[in-house]
């Protein structure tokens, strides 16, 4: 993030908060965000990019803050560390000349689909005899006799190492600006962050759930992220094990439905159909006093990407013996190319950002910091201060 550029709104107004909560410490057993602020007497944008990649939105502090709208403190934890850690995704952008692409996200992602979408139909048209692509193909490499393997492979492995190199690249940019920078985390904070990340443990409001509607917690969300996230992994596995299959055995797809891929890749479709759409469904229905409004376009944009990725790859194993295979190959595809393309360019970011956070916190933790022998040593009032918003 640029030193020259000027604070955003979002981080002067988070920098406000911070200062109130760190004074008044209720909600200090809830989640990650209020231990690693106080660990901080100050708050610089990288520490707000740490914090805001911290929380997890569950709206617990919101609802038990007794300086929440509309008292005059206005506090509202989770829609303005929302509003950071929307900023936090573009600041980091690799290439920065792609870093407006987050404020038009949705748009950006739905332009790109469509056309990857057209492009795949019309390469597959000009290049393949039509009597082959609308004909039934059967038997070990029937996919390819539609798409080349090898165009396959380089098309896809290109815009996916691409993407890679992009995220990696944000994330360092991340992780210096946290103050991490030439520190190494250690084999416990790794471990420690992975539990925290595979189960959502910051997702939980300090254990009793997410407040969604209204005050009364649950735990939904945090079970249609696990659909959604483990969804994607599965599909991923069910790719790489396809992978070993083709290059070490040269078995070639499609494979029977038994086989490994094609398990792991129904469960995994089930689970990015299921698990967005009911992620969607839990968006629109939470409570507007506490969401980042104008984020909706990406997050949108992202479970739709990965909803029409999950439904056309389970159509296309449902429907690969019939004349509609060609077709839908070409849809999912496009669909799966315009995914990898725009991955780092959209919400699948906040997962790395995320973990990056978690590892982070995880660090300080294990380097001996107690928040109580924090407080004591303090000086200074120790009440809450009165701060009117810039």
């Amino acid at each position: 993030m640029s030193r020259t550029e000027p604070r955003t709104e979002a981080h002067t107004e988070a920098d406000r908060l911070m200062r109130i909560c760190n004074a008044c410490r209720y909600c200090e057993g809830l989640c990650a965000v209020f231990p690693a602020m106080e660990r901080r007497r100050t708050f610089g944008d990288g520490d707000l990019n740490l914090l805001a990649n911290l929380c997890h939105q569950c709206g617990a502090c919101y609802y038990d803050c007794q300086y929440a709208p509309p008292h005059e403190f206005a506090v509202n934890v989770p829609r303005t560390l929302s509003q950071v850690r929307t900023r936090s995704y573009q600041d980091y952008t690799w290439p920065r000349v792609l870093a407006p692409v987050f404020a038009r996200n949705g748009l950006w992602i739905a332009l790109v689909t469509g056309l990857a979408v057209a492009a795949f139909i019309a390469g597959f048209m000009a290049v393949a005899d039509p009597g082959v692509l609308f004909s039934v193909q059967t038997g070990e490499g029937a996919f390819y006799r539609i798409m080349p393997h090898n165009a396959m492979a380089l098309l896809f492995g290109g815009a996916f190492l691409y993407a890679i190199l992009a995220i990696v690249m944000g994330l360092l940019a991340f992780w210096r600006d946290i103050g991490a920078a030439g520190e190494v985390p250690t084999a416990g904070s790794l471990w420690q962050a992975v539990r925290d990340a595979a189960t959502l443990r910051y997702l939980d409001g300090g254990g009793v759930g997410c407040m969604n509607e209204d005050e009364r917690p649950d735990d939904t969300r945090r079970h249609w992220h696990h659909w959604a996230f483990y969804g994607f992994v599965l599909c991923f596995a069910s790719t790489s094990s396809a992978t070993v299959l083709h290059y070490l055995l040269d078995w070639q797809a499609p494979y029977p439905w038994y086989s490994v891929p094609v398990v792991l890749g129904t469960v995994g479709g089930i689970g990015i159909v299921v698990g967005p759409a009911m992620l969607a469904r839990a968006k629109f229905s939470r409570d507007t006093a506490m969401a980042d409004t104008e984020r909706y376009g990406m997050d949108t944009a992202f479970l739709a990407s990965l909803f029409l990725v999950g439904v056309t790859g389970l159509l296309l194993l449902f429907l690969r013996a019939t004349p509609a295979m060609g077709m839908l190959l070409a849809i999912h595809l496009g669909f799966v190319f315009a995914f990898f393309i725009t991955m780092p360019y959209g919400k699948f970011v906040h997962g790395t950002y995320r973990f990056a956070a978690l590892v982070r916190h995880a660090m300080e933790r294990r380097a001996g910091f107690h928040p109580a022998a924090e407080s004591q040593a303090r000086a200074g009032p120790t009440t809450v201060p009165y701060g009117s918003k810039p």
